[in-house]
């Protein structure tokens, strides 16, 4: 998938995903390529996409590193393959997640 047609799938909407054994997490991608990830455990991670080598990949606030992904559409949706690990099972997009994405402020005190 290249950018625009990533970009044109995503923008302003909350996708959920998941692989063989459940839910994986949820991604909000809002405009200007920014995204909130979740791994639906109301932890909240701000970021932004980009296209490189043909792969879409992800920078977060608490985690610069870029984690490149390949997506696809598949008969459910998008399949997306991380490929900073090949041998990483792919997530598929969840269409019926009963999880609501909840994001919870930061942790304040000790």
């Amino acid at each position: 998938m290249s950018a625009q047609e990533f970009d044109d799938y995503t923008r302003n909407k909350t996708l959920y995903y998941g692989d063989q054994s459940g839910p994986y997490g949820a991604e909000i991608y809002l405009p200007d390529r920014r995204v909130r990830w979740s791994f639906l455990d109301g932890q909240c991670m701000d970021g932004q996409w980009y296209e490189a080598d043909g792969l879409i990949c992800f920078t977060y606030e608490e985690r610069p590193d870029p984690q490149c992904w390949s997506f696809e559409r598949g008969g459910g949706g998008l399949i997306a393959r991380f490929e900073n690990d090949p041998a990483t099972t792919p997530l598929y997009e969840a269409t019926d997640s009963t999880q609501e994405m909840l994001c919870l402020g930061p942790k304040i005190g000790v």
